[in-house]
Protein backbone atom coordinates (compact mmCIF):
# COMPACT_ATOMS: atom_id res chain seq x y z
CA UNK A 1 0.00 0.00 0.00
CA UNK A 2 1.17 3.57 -0.56
CA UNK A 3 1.97 5.45 2.31
CA UNK A 4 -0.14 8.78 2.61
CA UNK A 5 1.59 11.74 3.34
CA UNK A 6 0.23 12.08 6.63
CA UNK A 7 -2.03 10.46 9.18
CA UNK A 8 -4.18 12.39 11.93
CA UNK A 9 -5.46 15.93 11.88
CA UNK A 10 -4.13 18.63 9.64
CA UNK A 11 -5.28 22.30 9.63
CA UNK A 12 -7.21 24.04 7.17
CA UNK A 13 -4.81 27.19 7.62
CA UNK A 14 -6.32 30.67 7.42
CA UNK A 15 -4.35 33.36 5.13
CA UNK A 16 -3.57 36.36 7.78
CA UNK A 17 -3.62 39.93 5.63
CA UNK A 18 -2.46 42.99 7.05
CA UNK A 19 -4.78 46.68 7.60
CA UNK A 20 -4.83 47.16 4.10
CA UNK A 21 -5.76 43.51 3.41
CA UNK A 22 -2.69 42.33 1.93
CA UNK A 23 -1.26 39.32 2.62
CA UNK A 24 0.87 39.14 5.83
CA UNK A 25 2.71 35.36 4.52
CA UNK A 26 5.09 36.05 7.76
CA UNK A 27 2.29 36.27 10.53
CA UNK A 28 0.29 33.31 8.31
CA UNK A 29 3.80 31.22 8.33
CA UNK A 30 4.01 31.51 12.56
CA UNK A 31 0.87 30.93 13.01
CA UNK A 32 1.16 27.31 10.82
CA UNK A 33 4.32 26.91 13.02
CA UNK A 34 2.44 27.52 16.90
CA UNK A 35 0.29 25.07 15.04
CA UNK A 36 2.56 22.57 14.38
CA UNK A 37 4.66 22.86 17.73
CA UNK A 38 0.99 21.93 19.09
CA UNK A 39 1.20 18.81 16.86
CA UNK A 40 -0.97 19.46 13.98
CA UNK A 41 0.25 16.70 11.50
CA UNK A 42 0.31 18.39 8.44
CA UNK A 43 -0.82 22.55 6.92
CA UNK A 44 -3.09 23.19 4.16
CA UNK A 45 -2.24 26.63 2.15
CA UNK A 46 -4.82 28.32 0.23
CA UNK A 47 -7.49 26.69 0.50
CA UNK A 48 -10.80 27.53 1.32
CA UNK A 49 -10.73 28.68 5.15
CA UNK A 50 -7.76 30.58 3.41
CA UNK A 51 -9.84 32.86 1.46
CA UNK A 52 -8.14 31.27 -1.48
CA UNK A 53 -10.90 32.68 -4.26
CA UNK A 54 -9.23 36.37 -3.54
CA UNK A 55 -5.76 35.44 -3.76
CA UNK A 56 -3.31 36.08 -6.86
CA UNK A 57 -0.98 33.55 -8.04
CA UNK A 58 1.70 35.46 -6.86
CA UNK A 59 0.28 35.34 -3.48
CA UNK A 60 -0.27 31.81 -3.33
CA UNK A 61 3.22 31.14 -4.18
CA UNK A 62 4.49 33.40 -1.71
CA UNK A 63 2.36 31.40 0.96
CA UNK A 64 3.74 28.15 0.37
CA UNK A 65 7.02 29.26 0.61
CA UNK A 66 6.93 30.84 3.82
CA UNK A 67 4.66 28.24 5.40
CA UNK A 68 7.33 25.81 4.40
CA UNK A 69 10.14 27.17 5.23
CA UNK A 70 8.80 27.73 8.84
CA UNK A 71 7.23 24.41 8.90
CA UNK A 72 10.14 21.97 8.93
CA UNK A 73 9.20 18.18 9.13
CA UNK A 74 5.68 18.22 8.22
CA UNK A 75 4.07 17.85 4.86
CA UNK A 76 2.74 21.28 3.05
CA UNK A 77 -0.25 20.68 0.93
CA UNK A 78 -1.39 23.48 -1.43
CA UNK A 79 -4.77 24.41 -3.10
CA UNK A 80 -4.40 24.59 -6.56
CA UNK A 81 -8.02 24.79 -8.02
CA UNK A 82 -8.89 26.35 -11.35
CA UNK A 83 -11.89 27.08 -13.71
CA UNK A 84 -10.34 24.72 -16.08
CA UNK A 85 -7.37 22.35 -16.38
CA UNK A 86 -4.85 24.69 -17.42
CA UNK A 87 -5.20 27.15 -14.55
CA UNK A 88 -5.30 24.44 -12.07
CA UNK A 89 -1.84 22.70 -13.73
CA UNK A 90 -0.41 26.12 -13.43
CA UNK A 91 -0.98 26.85 -10.18
CA UNK A 92 0.01 22.93 -9.06
CA UNK A 93 3.66 23.29 -11.25
CA UNK A 94 4.15 26.58 -8.61
CA UNK A 95 2.69 25.55 -5.65
CA UNK A 96 5.60 22.38 -6.37
CA UNK A 97 8.52 24.30 -7.12
CA UNK A 98 7.56 26.65 -3.71
CA UNK A 99 7.62 23.25 -1.59
CA UNK A 100 4.23 22.02 -1.61
CA UNK A 101 4.41 18.50 -0.91
CA UNK A 102 1.36 17.42 -1.91
CA UNK A 103 -1.94 19.30 -3.90
CA UNK A 104 -5.56 19.95 -3.29
CA UNK A 105 -7.66 20.24 -6.27
CA UNK A 106 -11.47 20.77 -6.70
CA UNK A 107 -13.38 20.31 -9.90
CA UNK A 108 -14.36 23.33 -11.90
CA UNK A 109 -17.34 25.07 -10.99
CA UNK A 110 -19.07 24.70 -13.64
CA UNK A 111 -18.34 20.99 -14.72
CA UNK A 112 -17.27 19.21 -17.71
CA UNK A 113 -14.97 15.56 -18.30
CA UNK A 114 -13.23 15.27 -14.57
CA UNK A 115 -11.16 12.65 -16.35
CA UNK A 116 -9.14 15.05 -18.64
CA UNK A 117 -9.64 17.91 -15.78
CA UNK A 118 -7.63 15.29 -13.24
CA UNK A 119 -5.26 14.02 -16.02
CA UNK A 120 -3.55 17.10 -16.83
CA UNK A 121 -3.54 17.87 -13.11
CA UNK A 122 -1.91 14.66 -12.32
CA UNK A 123 0.73 14.76 -15.19
CA UNK A 124 1.63 18.35 -13.88
CA UNK A 125 2.01 17.22 -10.71
CA UNK A 126 4.13 14.63 -11.62
CA UNK A 127 5.12 12.11 -8.56
CA UNK A 128 3.33 15.08 -5.98
CA UNK A 129 0.34 13.46 -4.72
CA UNK A 130 -2.83 15.01 -5.93
CA UNK A 131 -5.78 15.76 -3.71
CA UNK A 132 -9.25 15.92 -4.93
CA UNK A 133 -11.28 18.52 -3.13
CA UNK A 134 -15.24 17.56 -2.31
CA UNK A 135 -16.68 20.65 -1.47
CA UNK A 136 -19.58 21.71 -4.13
CA UNK A 137 -20.76 24.89 -4.04
CA UNK A 138 -17.73 26.65 -1.97
CA UNK A 139 -15.24 25.09 -3.35
CA UNK A 140 -15.77 23.49 -7.37
CA UNK A 141 -17.70 21.27 -8.29
CA UNK A 142 -18.88 17.84 -6.78
CA UNK A 143 -16.53 14.98 -7.01
CA UNK A 144 -18.48 11.56 -7.41
CA UNK A 145 -17.41 8.22 -5.72
CA UNK A 146 -17.75 6.52 -8.20
CA UNK A 147 -15.24 8.10 -10.30
CA UNK A 148 -12.53 8.22 -7.17
CA UNK A 149 -10.75 5.12 -8.87
CA UNK A 150 -10.34 6.36 -12.23
CA UNK A 151 -8.75 9.67 -11.88
CA UNK A 152 -4.99 8.64 -11.07
CA UNK A 153 -5.70 10.39 -7.72
CA UNK A 154 -3.70 9.79 -4.29
CA UNK A 155 -6.83 10.93 -2.13
CA UNK A 156 -9.60 12.86 -1.16
CA UNK A 157 -10.60 15.88 1.16
CA UNK A 158 -14.29 15.22 1.69
CA UNK A 159 -15.79 18.62 3.65
CA UNK A 160 -19.47 17.85 2.55
CA UNK A 161 -20.24 16.50 6.44
CA UNK A 162 -21.95 13.82 5.28
CA UNK A 163 -21.24 10.28 7.12
CA UNK A 164 -22.84 8.02 4.54
CA UNK A 165 -20.67 9.21 2.05
CA UNK A 166 -17.59 8.89 3.98
CA UNK A 167 -18.21 5.72 4.93
CA UNK A 168 -18.54 4.63 1.01
CA UNK A 169 -15.34 6.58 0.42
CA UNK A 170 -13.56 4.37 3.23
CA UNK A 171 -15.21 1.54 1.21
CA UNK A 172 -13.25 2.02 -1.88
CA UNK A 173 -10.45 -0.70 -3.22
CA UNK A 174 -7.34 0.61 -3.75
CA UNK A 175 -4.82 2.95 -2.08
CA UNK A 176 -6.65 6.21 -1.96
CA UNK A 177 -6.25 8.00 1.29
CA UNK A 178 -9.00 9.59 3.04
CA UNK A 179 -9.77 12.71 4.88
CA UNK A 180 -12.59 14.95 6.30
CA UNK A 181 -12.74 18.11 6.26
CA UNK A 182 -15.50 18.35 8.60
CA UNK A 183 -14.21 19.05 12.04
CA UNK A 184 -17.47 17.35 13.35
CA UNK A 185 -16.63 14.32 12.02
CA UNK A 186 -12.92 14.10 13.50
CA UNK A 187 -13.65 10.77 16.19
CA UNK A 188 -15.97 9.50 13.57
CA UNK A 189 -13.29 9.77 10.43
CA UNK A 190 -11.32 7.92 12.94
CA UNK A 191 -13.50 5.32 14.71
CA UNK A 192 -14.34 4.12 10.59
CA UNK A 193 -10.13 4.15 9.61
CA UNK A 194 -10.17 7.07 7.15
CA UNK A 195 -6.61 8.40 7.10
CA UNK A 196 -7.18 11.60 9.02
CA UNK A 197 -8.98 15.09 8.51
CA UNK A 198 -7.85 18.88 7.61
CA UNK A 199 -10.07 20.87 10.00
CA UNK A 200 -10.44 25.00 10.26
CA UNK A 201 -11.48 24.56 14.43
CA UNK A 202 -7.20 23.52 14.19
CA UNK A 203 -6.36 27.13 13.70
CA UNK A 204 -8.24 27.78 17.21
CA UNK A 205 -8.25 24.27 18.91
CA UNK A 206 -5.74 22.37 17.91
CA UNK A 207 -4.69 20.21 20.72
CA UNK A 208 -8.42 19.25 21.51
CA UNK A 209 -9.05 18.31 17.26
CA UNK A 210 -5.85 15.51 18.01
CA UNK A 211 -7.39 14.46 21.26
CA UNK A 212 -11.21 13.75 19.45
CA UNK A 213 -9.23 12.13 16.45
CA UNK A 214 -8.15 10.05 19.35
CA UNK A 215 -12.11 9.06 20.03
CA UNK A 216 -12.12 11.57 22.90
CA UNK A 217 -15.13 12.87 23.11
CA UNK A 218 -15.05 15.52 25.61
CA UNK A 219 -12.95 16.83 23.09
CA UNK A 220 -14.70 16.41 19.93
CA UNK A 221 -18.01 18.27 22.19
CA UNK A 222 -15.11 21.26 22.23
CA UNK A 223 -14.24 21.21 18.59
CA UNK A 224 -17.84 21.50 18.05
CA UNK A 225 -18.50 23.55 20.07
CA UNK A 226 -15.48 25.96 18.81
CA UNK A 227 -16.65 25.67 15.08
CA UNK A 228 -20.06 26.56 15.90
CA UNK A 229 -19.25 29.52 17.63
CA UNK A 230 -17.10 30.82 14.71
CA UNK A 231 -19.55 29.98 12.41
CA UNK A 232 -22.26 32.08 13.82
CA UNK A 233 -21.09 35.54 12.49
CA UNK A 234 -19.02 36.13 9.47
CA UNK A 235 -15.43 36.33 10.34
CA UNK A 236 -16.30 34.31 12.98
CA UNK A 237 -13.29 32.11 12.67
CA UNK A 238 -10.45 35.19 12.49
CA UNK A 239 -12.01 37.17 15.23
CA UNK A 240 -11.78 34.39 17.67
CA UNK A 241 -7.71 33.99 16.34
CA UNK A 242 -7.68 37.45 17.10
CA UNK A 243 -8.83 37.15 20.74
CA UNK A 244 -6.84 34.25 21.11
CA UNK A 245 -3.22 34.78 19.58
CA UNK A 246 -3.91 38.43 18.60
CA UNK A 247 -3.45 37.99 14.91
CA UNK A 248 -5.38 39.80 12.28
CA UNK A 249 -9.21 39.72 12.09
CA UNK A 250 -9.04 41.10 8.36
CA UNK A 251 -10.73 39.70 5.95
CA UNK A 252 -10.74 39.84 1.57
CA UNK A 253 -14.16 37.80 1.30
CA UNK A 254 -17.53 39.13 2.91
Amino acid sequence: MTEPLWTGPAVALVTLFDADAAVDAKGTAEHAARLVDAGIRAVLVNGSTGEAATLSDAERVELVAAVRAACPGVPVVAGASGDWWQPAAARVTAAIDAGADGVLVAPPRLGGALSGYFAHVVEAAGAVPVLAYHYPGVAGGPVPVEALGELGLAGIKDSSGDPVRLGHELSLDGDLAVYSGASALLGYASWLGATGGIVAAANLVPEQCLAAWERDAAAQHVVLRTERAAKALPGGLKEAMARQYGTSPVRRLG
